[in-house]
């Protein structure tokens, strides 16, 4: 019963830092490459490179159930600090840099319909 539940926690944990190297890798791709080198961070090259052998070595760590396993935990969570980086610091600093995407669904004036900010 105890392995049951370990092996769905293990599952759980590997989907989850496949999902999020995904999220990362497909983020870093709607980007435009000027605003990595606008906030002061690394080329779009050099994130999709890393973000993408990130997703690829979380999808072959997924265990038998799902994947094939080949690869244990402590590479998959190599994988998801490549893909932790990207979201917690480059991100927030590339994001307003990327035009249209401002913190109010990108509307000018920020808020609510036809861009009148505040309010109900």
């Amino acid at each position: 019963m105890i392995a049951g539940i370990q092996v769905v926690v293990f599952l759980v944990l590997h989907l989850i830092i496949f999902g999020m190297c995904i999220v990362a890798l497909v983020d870093a791709a709607r980007r435009p490459a000027a605003a990595f080198t606008a906030a002061g961070k690394r080329t779009k090259g050099f994130w999709l490179v890393v973000l993408g052998v990130a997703t690829a070595i979380a999808f072959v760590a997924l265990p038998y159930p799902v994947g094939i396993g080949a690869l244990n935990f402590f590479v998959a969570a190599m994988a998801a600090a490549a893909a932790g980086v990207y979201l917690a610091d480059v991100r927030p600093a590339v994001g307003p840099y990327s035009g249209g995407r401002g913190p109010r669904g990108g509307r000018p004036g920020g808020g609510g319909p036809g861009g009148r900010g505040g309010g109900w």
